[in-house]
């Protein structure tokens, strides 16, 4: 006997299980080898994103990060206080604060790049050659969803050797 037409699951639904399944393990794994240099994802995330676009607004900066407001504030403070960061006027429009990396950051991003990249060279070797195909598509859902956070993405894509 088959299920009632409410009972059953659509079609993409493994899918999309299976996408968000791989992305809290990578998170986890991220955040495992990290932790070893003495950081977490979410200041990985800040520092790449900085060290790729100079200042940025703490806007940009929790989007990017894939945190609420109150937490990348906080998460700042903290890096801000380690002397990884610091807060400076926009030039441009002085009454908008910008987050920029220090020199101390972006000595600590290399070694954290390097700690990243041991679990990106783990996945691209399961993918062997379907990584290329992989990265279209993770950029691809990315353009798709039209958030600004999602460069996160591109940047681990991007972080090979």
């Amino acid at each position: 006997m088959s299920e009632p037409a409410e009972h059953v699951r659509p079609s993409g639904d493994e899918s999309l299980r299976l996408l968000c399944a791989v992305g809290r393990t990578l998170d986890q794994e991220l955040d495992e080898a990290l932790r070893g240099c003495g950081s977490d994802v979410d200041q990985w995330r800040v520092l790449g994103l900085l060290a790729a676009r100079g200042g940025c607004t703490m806007s940009v900066v929790a989007e990017h990060a894939l945190l609420l407001a109150p937490r990348a504030t906080k998460l700042v403070d903290r890096m801000t206080a380690a002397n990884l960061v610091h807060r400076r006027p926009d030039v441009v429009d002085r009454r908008r604060v910008l987050v920029v990396a220090t020199g101390r950051g972006r000595a600590a991003l290399a070694e954290w790049d390097a700690a990243a990249a041991g679990v990106l060279d783990r996945y691209r070797d399961l993918l062997g050659s379907d990584a290329a195909l992989f990265d279209d598509v993770l950029r691809r859902l990315q353009d798709a969803t039209g958030r600004a956070g999602a460069p996160g993405v591109a940047r681990l894509a991007t972080t090979e050797g």
